[in-house]
């Protein structure tokens, strides 16, 4: 799959690994994929941002995201599921805050790595590699760009989609910023 990547995306992946890095994170996440796609200058994703004002607000979205991570990596979906059955997710990151520590459920802690020191991509984020793929198959493209990686992004559930779409980003705003169009490739749930 990786042959398919242009530049581009490739620049994505290594700058996730770099962002892993940076953070002491175990493994690569899609948070890390998201982080190097705003890092990105002159792409079509960067276009996609820039078109949806997303560019200039990046530190609010790592900021977003560093949110999510104090939940626990719950996705807003989670949290509000929660609530609706009388459950405070905020009541409960401070009750555990306030016993282990300020950022007890950020987790990334430090865990035993193999020898080589690669840092694996956790399934999520291999979901997201995965789905890019069948994105730009479903376009009819013979390669595997930065702008199926940020499709990709918004197509996976989660925590990245959900901050995402905070910021006005969905599969169909970026479809629509990069493409033209949408309804062009595959479905959003796809």
């Amino acid at each position: 799959m990786f042959e398919r990547f242009t530049k581009s995306a490739r620049g994505v992946v290594e700058g996730a690994v770099a962002h892993a890095e940076r953070m002491d994170a175990a493994r690569v996440t899609g948070e890390h994929l998201l982080l190097a796609l705003l890092d990105q200058e002159g792409t079509r994703s960067s276009f996609a941002f820039a078109s949806l004002g997303v560019t200039g607000r990046r530190d609010a979205v790592a900021g977003a995201l560093q949110a999510a991570r104090r939940r626990g990596g719950l996705s807003r979906a989670d949290e509000d599921a929660l609530a609706g059955i009388g459950i405070s997710v905020e009541g409960i990151v401070a009750r555990v805050e306030e016993t282990h520590g300020a950022g007890a459920l950020l987790g990334g802690g430090r865990t035993r790595r193999r020898w080589s020191g690669h840092r694996p991509f956790e399934r999520a984020a291999k979901g997201v590699l995965e789905k890019s793929l069948r994105v730009a198959l479903g376009r009819g493209d013979r390669f595997i760009g930065d702008e199926h990686l940020l499709l990709a992004l918004t197509a996976q559930p989660g925590v990245v989609a959900d901050v995402l779409a905070e910021y006005g980003v969905t599969y169909a705003s970026a479809e629509r910023a990069l493409f033209g169009t949408g309804g062009e490739g595959v479905a959003e749930a796809g």
